[in-house]
């Protein structure tokens, strides 16, 4: 039994039956919708013991529950086994979501609760909707998880830095003046912002609340005459000051947010309810309109411009460098002493740190051997990551932020002998992360319709992923970004799968995952382009802008189409010609044979 999962639930029930609550959600979000979150919003992890990303657990009197996608089943599987909290795969046929389960399971006059902070506006709304129909209500003014949480971490409240121009392109005050024009086209006179990554673009900075993700704790009201940023205080020191004062932006504390929101009396408030929290959006007076819509600053920062095309280029080329010197002494290392999936990624990260400007690893990597890497989201515990042996596969997925931008990308590669099976699998990958690479597209598609590009090779072996083929990537920002992504079937129904746009950079990372046996996946990072205009239209391409070897010992060219073995022999040539001059000369030779044509 997982006992401390079990005592932490039984603390939190009673404080749910002293409070007249039937259903408790947590969410793994904090206030401003996140997708990674610092330790202090880590609630639903210290309820439940599964520490993935992504999944909202759901607490009744007799029963628990945990919702996640198919990146974590294997994970969750492991993580909640003797805790009582029973899995349940989001998206799988027979799995009711959240909404139908609270439906069924809510009895008549029955109460759900949450903390209105960490539920979206959205959400929250739906939870009111479902109580009100079985004659109920919602408790939401009140953190039960913090209650019991007796050694829960603080909040982080780390310095923050002003991005230089060279990096951005596009000051404050001009991003600023672009959001106030989309405010007056939806008629609204306040915008509320919650989502940090929308902030730290507007304002061009960058901070370290969020671990990998380079945030500021903090919100911000957009009105026609004022900019206001509700920030903790402390957090902004004298000397900065000045910055702000110059861009006309105000500063107040952290948590007066609900007490602005309640004064926009008469007032027509933009905001996004997928982003705006319950308790900001019931704090604003009934009198007000509220104007529901994206933040424009969504699309905006998703559309680089040249000064942040160039530089994310350069950082994919520092990028590069460091990973092909890892697989270079990888494929050196192995077999020759003790080697863990730990130590590996500690030495890949040495390698990035030797890179100018390094800032961070943009998320934990993901360096998994054999049939760890079909845990999508796998991460080795330190004194318990497995050994390299000099065979099967070693799955690599890591990035790094720069001053000039954010990476990401993947790399399987073969330690030793590898089967048939497994070099067909391979090979059926990396076709489809080349199809779509190469995809010609008319203006107007969006990522949910040329996803299927990247598993067709896999659906003819009859084989499939259980997630999106590719998301957006922040400047500097979270390495999931939206609203640019390649999703497929149910998953595109969730996501936000915008019109391909010239500047958005997308990932491309189709993978197969066969629990107890191995994972791969091969990743690079598109930056889509505008091509050829004619009678039928503007014509759209990628460039793949992520510089590093794929391994060719795994390869079956003769599985490969003439046009594919063309396209991958190009990127090699490519790959080689840009990374060369950084190399050692051993590395440099090893790197020609290692892009060598196929």
């Amino acid at each position: 039994m997982n006992d401390s999962v079990t005592k932490r639930l039984s603390a939190l029930r009673m404080r749910m039956k002293e409070r007249g609550i039937d259903v408790y959600v947590i969410p793994s979000s904090d206030f401003h919708g996140s997708e990674y979150t610092g330790d202090y919003f880590k609630a639903r992890e210290y309820a439940t013991g599964f520490n993935g990303s992504a999944g909202t657990a759901v607490i009744l009197a007799d029963s628990a529950y945990l919702w996640t996608d198919g990146r974590y089943f294997i994970q969750a599987e492991k993580q909640l086994k003797g805790s009582g909290v029973l899995l349940q795969r989001a998206g799988e046929e027979g799995v009711p979501s959240i909404e139908d389960f609270l439906k069924k399971n809510l009895l008549e006059g029955g109460v759900i609760g949450f903390d209105g902070r960490v539920v979206s506006a959205e959400t929250g709304e739906k939870y009111q909707k479902i109580a009100e129909e079985k004659k109920g209500g919602i408790f939401w003014e009140e953190d039960l998880v913090g209650a019991v949480w007796k050694d829960r971490p603080h909040m982080s409240k780390e310095p923050f830095f002003f991005l230089e121009e060279q990096y951005f392109g596009r000051s404050a005050a001009e991003k600023i003046s672009c959001v106030r024009k989309k405010m007056k086209e939806a008629g609204a006179k306040a915008h509320i912002l919650a989502s940090l990554c929308d902030i730290a673009w507007l304002l061009n900075v960058r901070g370290n609340d969020i671990r990998h993700v380079p945030v500021v704790l903090s919100y911000l009201v957009l009105t026609g005459r004022e900019c206001i940023w509700f920030v903790q205080e402390g957090v902004v020191k004298e000397d900065q000051r000045e910055y702000f004062e110059k861009n006309r932006i105000g500063l107040r504390p952290y948590e007066e947010i609900y007490a602005y929101a309640a004064s926009l009396s008469d007032t027509a408030v933009l905001l996004d309810p997928e982003k705006v929290n319950y308790r900001i959006a019931g704090s604003i007076p009934e009198n007000a309109k509220k104007i529901i819509g994206k933040n424009p600053t969504e699309s905006m920062k998703a559309v680089k411009n040249k000064t942040e095309t160039d530089n994310t280029i350069r950082a994919h080329i520092k990028d590069g460098v460091a990973v092909t010197k890892f697989i270079f002494w990888l494929k050196k290392r192995v077999g020759t002493g003790t080697l863990t999936e730990l130590s590996a990624a500690e030495y890949l990260e040495k390698m990035r740190k030797e890179q100018e400007h390094f800032l961070d690893t943009s998320f934990d990597t993901i360096c998994a051997y054999g049939e760890n890497a079909a845990m999508m989201h796998y991460a080795a515990e330190p004194g318990r990551g497995a050994a390299l042996k000099p065979e099967g596969f070693l799955l690599v997925d890591s990035g790094g932020h720069y001053l000039e931008g954010t990476t990401d990308i993947t790399r399987t590669i073969a330690l030793g002998p590898v089967t048939e099976q497994m070099k067909r699998h391979f090979t059926a990958v990396l076709r489809g992360c080349i199809n779509l690479a190469s995809a010609r597209f008319l203006y107007g598609a969006r990522g949910q319709d040329l996803d299927i590009l990247a598993r067709e090779p896999l659906f003819c072996m009859g084989l499939d992923y259980k997630c999106g083929t590719g998301h957006g990537v922040g400047h500097l920002l979270s390495v999931h970004e939206g609203p640019n992504a390649f999703r497929f079937g149910k998953s595109a129904d969730r996501a936000q799968t915008a019109v391909l746009e010239e500047g958005m950079v997308t990932t491309d990372e189709p993978g197969v995952y066969l629990k107890g046996a191995y994972g791969i996946r091969t990743e690079n990072e598109l930056l889509c382009q505008k091509a050829e205009k004619n009678e039928y239209g503007q014509f759209m391409r990628f460039e793949t802008i992520t510089y590093a070897p794929i391994d060719l010992d795994a390869v079956i060219a003769d599985d490969m189409t003439q046009r594919e073995r063309a396209f991958l022999n190009e990127y090699h040539r490519k790959v080689y010609e840009t990374l060369a001059f950084y190399l050692t000369e051993e590395e440099k030779l090893w790197l020609k044979e290692n892009t060598r044509a196929i």
